[in-house]
């Protein structure tokens, strides 16, 4: 019996709409160096990659493509699948979670005024730099798997 239940379960738990978001991670190479494009947040100030609510009109990779333009004023080739995913706190005391897919986005362009420029702070970092920056462990965990998928 436990192995019936074994081969049928799965750790994929679908997540409700409401709480799920997407996300942008903007990257280059600058001087022959991957680069990732960090912001801080609103709520504490810690180093995140820009993400919010998917927009009922967008796909998920468009709606991060439209976070990273809103929240680090970047423009870029976004990809359709997602790097990896994430829980965090979506409320201002951080008691309702959600789950954030991260998609990759090569900066095209980089905007010298954008919307929520006196909101946030944005960084470049190389990937040792960003690796010390980034609290969270999975926001690290995605910036090494793209390292892994650039080669």
């Amino acid at each position: 019996m436990f192995k019936n239940f074994l081969r049928n379960w799965s750790p994929k738990v679908e997540t409700p709409a409401e709480y799920r978001q997407a996300g942008a991670l903007p990257y280059a190479l600058i001087d022959g160096r991957l680069s990732v494009l960090l912001i801080t947040s609103r709520r504490n100030g810690r180093w995140i990659f820009p993400k919010g609510a998917i927009e009922p009109n967008m796909s998920p990779s468009e709606s991060a493509a439209m976070e990273a333009l809103e929240e680090a004023g970047v423009v870029g080739k976004i990809e359709d699948t997602p790097i990896g995913s994430y829980r965090t706190g979506s409320d201002i005391d951080g008691s309702a979670l959600v789950d954030v897919e991260i998609y990759p986005m090569l900066v095209e362009t980089q905007l010298d005024t954008w919307k929520e420029q006196d909101q946030r702070l944005r960084h470049w970092a190389v990937m040792s730099e960003a690796q010390r920056l980034l609290v969270d462990p999975a926001l690290r965990r995605i910036a090494k798997s793209l390292v892994r998928r650039l080669g």
